[in-house]
């Protein structure tokens, strides 16, 4: 049974890891490139096990920061997510 926290929690790693690989996209890198990066700021990853992280979208937000530095994002844009519960009073 799928509950609507988890069911956000799935929505929210979703969106994660969207802003990640599009941000890699934009700037024409691979997850090998990601990796290099990664390791001049002092964080140790394989590429493949960055992309099963990726993938599966089951890291902190931490190593999501890490990510976003590492590739040289300054910015990221955050859509509000729809719901279709009326907003409290």
């Amino acid at each position: 049974m799928t509950t609507s926290t988890s069911s956000g929690t799935r929505a929210r790693s979703d969106d994660v890891k969207g802003i990640l690989k599009a941000e890699l996209k934009r700037r024409g890198m691979t997850y090998g490139d990601l990796v290099a990066r990664l390791a001049a700021h002092g964080v140790t990853e394989s590429e493949a096990n960055l992309r099963n992280k990726i993938s599966r979208g089951s890291f902190t937000a931490a190593f999501f920061l890490q990510c976003l530095i590492a590739i040289g994002c300054e910015h990221i844009q955050i859509a509000t997510p729809r719901s279709s519960a009326p907003p409290p009073s």
